[in-house]
């Protein structure tokens, strides 16, 4: 008969069963000095890379401040045309001081330095390759661009000679743009102007768009395209044709007009507003009366009534009377159906209808004039009164005329309001 072999625990072949506990603390601490003698490893190139991403850092900003301040452009935002004549057997200092004083005597040039002109011709090695002619270059072109224009020695880009008339609205703008050439359609230019979200930029454009209300206007743009020549590149896009003439807009908005808007407690929006009825009421002789008349409506808390809005809203040009249905009609822009301003600005006023809405007439102010309507069909001149009754007569008179509409142009800005004020 077979013996089965018995087995012995440990404890009774009197022997120690091994402390787990103990175990475990001496591969930790096994762990801990594998990971110490590595990082005693690495650690110097943990720091070198630190280091060096540090300086790498460092001169990466440093070389961004360096070309903000003498390689980007002196102004992206300026796209005005400017013409620099580079004469036959000049150098890289005789281009560089052309350049530099492109725009004269104390005005920012098309560079910021002349020495980083001639430094950067030299480390590209173009310096041999600048070539003599007549350019046509923009502050809003950098050094590379200007350096790569005159070394390919193009000629001068084509430019065209815009003109925007007071009193024109954005679509009559945008239509005047097709027909000059300067745009193949509206669609862009019409869409950049009623949103005014690429020009955010500008403190007067960003008011409007955040102010309550402002989803009734048409334009969001409207009343800031400043009226005036412009020249601009035959193939400028729709959105530096706008930057030009915002940038406009801003160069005539002086702090005398700040404050003085302050002053009568209308805001920027409300006085271009005003300032667009001026624009289309009046010739520049009775802006100011034109203007006097409103401000006591205004104060008086009657409506403006004015017809020039009806243009806007039917867009129509040249027409001096509306019906009685378009008069009712229940647009935010209507003035005789809606108290205050209209939502928005009905043109782009010239400046002397801005300086009209901040300054009416005093005499006229004070005086108390309500009303005016045309003296006649045939006339420009607006006949003025203080009392409904003088008005109407005036009304009569202008309704008795020989009828005949004035000879006149929408794009000089010209309109007119047959009546001032209806029966009321």
């Amino acid at each position: 008969m077979t013996r089965e072999r018995k087995e012995l625990s440990p404890m009774e072949n009197g022997q120690h069963a091994p402390d787990n506990g103990s175990e475990r603390r001496h591969k930790a601490r096994v762990r801990r000095v594998r990971l110490h003698k590595l990082w005693r490893g690495i650690r110097p190139l943990v720091i070198g890379l630190l280091s060096l991403g540090i300086c790498l850092g460092g001169l990466w900003m440093g070389l961004q401040m360096v070309l903000e301040a003498y390689i980007y452009p002196v102004d992206v935002n300026d796209a005005t045309p400017i013409t620099v004549t580079i004469e036959p057997g000049s150098g890289a200092s005789t281009i560089a001081k052309a350049l530099y004083e492109a725009c004269g005597e104390g005005e920012p040039g098309l560079i910021r330095s002349k020495a980083a002109f001639k430094i950067y011709v030299d480390f590209t090695g173009k310096s041999s390759s600048l070539k003599a002619g007549t350019y046509v270059l923009s502050k809003n072109m950098g050094i590379a661009q200007i350096v790569d224009a005159i070394c390919l020695g193009n000629p001068p880009r084509q430019t065209v000679t815009f003109t925007v008339p007071e009193g024109l609205s954005i679509e009559e703008i945008a239509d005047k743009l097709v027909r000059e050439g300067l745009l193949e359609d509206t669609s862009t230019f019409l869409e950049l102007c009623r949103t005014g979200e690429e020009f955010q930029e500008y403190s007067f454009i960003a008011n409007v768009t955040n102010q309550e209300g402002s989803e009734a206007r048409d334009y969001a743009l409207e009343g800031y395209l400043f009226p005036d020549t412009y020249e601009f590149y035959a193939d400028s896009s729709e959105k530096t044709i706008i930057t030009r003439m915002l940038l406009r807009f801003n160069d005539i908005l002086t702090d005398e007009y700040l404050a003085r808007a302050q002053e009568l407690d209308m805001s920027l929006d409300e006085v271009i507003i005003l300032a667009s009825i001026i624009e289309k009421e009046a010739k520049t002789d009775d802006f100011a009366k034109v203007s006097a008349v409103f401000h006591n409506r205004l104060e008086a808390g009657m409506r403006l009534e004015s017809d020039a809005p009806l243009g806007y809203i039917f867009k129509t040009r040249g027409v001096l009377e509306f019906t009685a249905e378009q008069m009712q009609s229940d647009s935010p822009y209507n003035t005789y159906t809606h108290d205050g301003l209209p939502a928005g600005p009905i043109c782009n006023p010239g400046e002397n209808a801005i300086v009209a809405a901040l300054w009416p007439d005093e005499e006229y102010l004070e005086d108390g004039y309500l009303y005016f309507v045309l003296r006649s069909h045939t006339s420009t001149d607006l006949v003025f009164s203080t009392n409904y009754d003088d008005f109407l007569e005036d009304r009569d008179a202008y309704r008795a005329s020989p009828y005949e509409t004035p000879a006149s142009s929408a794009e000089e800005g010209e309109g007119g309001s047959a009546d001032q004020a209806q029966d009321e």
